[in-house]
């Protein structure tokens, strides 16, 4: 895991690359790659390419950043791991390509060669990268298909500048800063920026599953080459009659164990009281990853209560006999690390504390990897929205044809409600009568009408016609029929992609540790598809399934509660009475004002 940045003048009447700038760039991320450095400037400095490294995949020199192959004309730079790069290795091997290292960063730079763009559908695993193409004077840039990794870039119709985080574009002083009404007002929305907007109006992110090209002198251009309901849309086609069995859901799960076992240093395990990370730990263990370490989250408000997770996960370690760490935190211990906290969101979130948290204490264990459970509950169902969202469409749809009814009954009932629970409740005959509408108040933070209290009408008003919320909704769900996958599609790509994800990328960076997601992996999405769009769609009860009655009891017997923590209170300043949402509110209004402040 890395970090990566670039700048291509691609219009001859651009300045040259500023090298202090890409520096710049670069150093900011030093957190994301504190192995070592490397940078890489064209003799007729339109393009340059810089690095910071975290070895993971082959620890010699050999595999240092910038690289480029043996003629000089192909250079990458890249974020990310390649988990099937041995076998990749050995097909371009056999087609006569040589190889100087181990790496799975110098695969990338022959499977470009041997593909072009292409090469991004023969790719297992979690990247982002950039390769200068010299014979083409052409620069590629491309990112998972789910978005694991981030990509941000700038686009001045003249020159391209690119970084694996927003603030170190900032940080190198050129890109436009001006403030992007859809940055701030999707936050409030949704408690994280939705993509491809940032708080910048010059900075986006690459949609995910996407690859941008720019040839000197042209355009650029970006290509969708995954998309998560394209998939689905695919697999609702030829869905009919399949049975998903505990065999076949076990040979899946086993394959991307395997698969992101790959790596030249011990990989850990972030291990709650959930199903997923169980689920993962004994799958590892069953694997016989011996050097596998487990790391948990506690926090002492919770301690000997329900909300508790460390007595479970030490038994979870205990049964597959992984070394167990737990790490106690504090009210004192966050207010120690506010600042710090608020200097790696690199863009702003409502969560993500506990990861970084948990983060930090896998950086105490030694180690440089971890694996997350992210991704269990949008493969098996076990978020509320998966019941809630169909539901209330089911009850309620018949007052479409009616929306003046809905916005009556809101505009009545939100001043009774503000002060006495959820605003949401006002708006749930307005927007929970579509799919896209139930699953806005399933998951906003704040809804549309409140945002005015927060920002200016001119901001509100210019953020939500960018943001075109219901629009994007309903394409995302475009043609879906069964209600499991419209709502699948949805939390893969807004809650997953945007908080998630992203939340696991800045926190784990933060501390040098490269998080994995073994249940984020297109193999096992592909193998699991057709049972999302069917009647036999994988449960929870599933997953417990494949470990059979190697599964802890007091685990299987856990009610799923989600992951909390203390954060309403701790940011509270009436920690006895506030309400989680409330207390959220609070922190994400504290946390915008934060990010927006110069950086």
């Amino acid at each position: 895991m890395c970090g990566i940045a670039g700048i291509f003048a691609y219009h001859d009447d651009q300045p040259p690359v500023d090298c202090g700038e890409l520096l710049r760039i670069r150093d900011a991320m030093v957190t994301r790659g504190p192995d070592s450095a490397g940078l890489w400037i064209h003799p007729d400095a339109r393009v340059g390419l810089a690095h910071r490294r975290l070895a993971i995949i082959d620890l010699t020199a050999a595999g240092e950043q910038p690289m480029a192959t043996a003629d000089g004309r192909l250079r990458v730079t890249f974020n990310g791991e390649i988990y099937n790069y041995r076998a990749l290795r050995g097909q371009l091997a056999a087609k006569g390509y040589r190889f100087r290292s181990s790496s799975d960063t110098e695969v990338l730079l022959h499977l470009y060669a041997d593909r072009g763009a292409d090469m991004v559908h023969a790719l297992r695993g979690m990247y982002a990268f950039a390769i200068w193409d010299e014979r083409e004077q052409a620069l590629l840039l491309a990112r998972d298909p789910f978005g694991i990794k981030p990509l941000y870039y700038e686009d001045t119709g003249r020159t391209l500048r690119f970084a694996s985080q927003v603030k170190a574009l900032v940080k190198g002083g050129a890109v436009d800063t001006t403030a992007e009404p859809a940055g701030a007002v999707g936050f409030l929305l949704w408690g994280s920026v939705p993509e491809p907007w940032t708080l910048y109006r010059g900075i986006r992110s690459l949609p995910a599953g996407s690859h941008l090209f720019v040839r000197q002198g042209g355009r650029v251009s970006i290509t969708r080459f995954f998309d998560v309901g394209a998939e689905l849309r695919r697999a609702e086609q030829a869905a009919a009659g399949m049975v998903l069995t505990r065999d076949r859901l076990a040979e899946a799960l086993a394959d991307t164990v395997q698969a992101h076992l790959a790596s030249d240093v011990p990989i850990g395990l972030f291990l709650s009281a959930g199903l997923d990370s169980t689920t993962l730990a004994g799958l590892a263990a069953k694997a016989g990853q011996a050097r596998l370490k487990a790391v948990t989250l506690g926090f002492r408000e919770f301690q000997g209560t329900a909300q508790d997770e460390v007595p479970l996960a030490a038994a979870v370690a205990r049964q597959f006999a992984i070394t167990h760490e737990s790490h106690w935190i504090t009210h004192e211990h966050f207010d120690a690390e506010l600042e710090s906290l608020f200097e790696a969101m690199d863009q702003p979130s409502i969560d993500g504390v506990n990861a970084y948290f948990v983060s930090q204490a896998a950086a105490a264990a030694g180690l440089k990897v971890a694996w997350s459970g992210v991704g269990g509950d949008e493969l098996f169902g076990g978020y509320p929205s998966f019941r809630q969202v169909p539901a209330a469409v089911r009850r309620i749809g018949m007052m479409r044809p009616f929306p003046f009814v809905g916005r009556l009954v809101r505009h009545v009932l939100n001043p009774f409600l503000g002060g006495v629970t959820s605003p949401k409740y006002a708006g749930g005959l307005e927007y929970g009568t579509t799919y896209e509408g139930a699953y806005l108040l399933r998951r906003a933070l704040m809804m549309p009408w409140e945002l005015d209290t927060v920002l200016d009408r001119a901001t509100v008003t210019a953020g939500l016609e960018s943001l075109d919320v219901m629009g994007r909704l309903r394409a995302d769900m475009r043609d879906l029929q069964q209600p499991r996958s419209r709502v699948a599609t949805l939390e893969f790509s807004w809650y997953m992609r945007n908080q998630l994800l992203r939340d696991a990328d800045w926190a784990g960076m933060a501390h040098s540790v490269e998080v994995r997601v073994p249940l984020v992996d297109v193999p096992l999405f592909s193998a699991l598809a057709p049972f999302l769009v069917s009647d036999h769609y994988p449960s929870k009860q599933h997953l417990a399934g494949v470990l059979g009655d190697r599964l802890p009891a007091p685990v299987a017997a856990h009610p799923k509660t989600g992951f909390v923590t203390p954060l309403a209170s701790w940011t509270s300043s009436n920690a006895g009475g506030v309400s989680q949402e409330r207390g959220l509110r609070t922190w994400a209004k504290r946390v915008l004002a934060r990010q927006l402040q110069p950086c």
